[in-house]
């Protein structure tokens, strides 16, 4: 029997959308992983997600104070908008 390796692509299902632009924007490392974490969390149809900063550091390795300092820059670089949760 052969191992297949690869699964049968499905686009909608196993990935996520990511503009090509983003690789133009003279983003760090950092906040590209925060960015596409956030881009792989979102909801399609609302364009809105809301995972926690521990979510987000413990899925890219990061802790909490760091994902806030990447939060906080792509806030600034209007990159995306946050709302606080309660």
């Amino acid at each position: 029997m052969k191992y297949n390796h690869y699964h049968k692509r499905n686009a909608i299902r196993n990935y996520f959308p990511l503009p090509n632009e983003v690789f133009c924007l003279g983003l760090t490392y950092g906040e590209l992983a925060v960015y596409s974490y956030l881009m792989y969390c979102e909801n399609r149809k609302t364009f809105k997600c809301y995972p926690s900063y521990k979510t987000i550091g413990n899925a890219i390795g990061m802790c909490k104070n760091t994902v806030r300092k990447y939060v906080k820059s792509l806030e600034d670089k209007q990159l995306i908008s946050t709302q606080p949760t309660y």
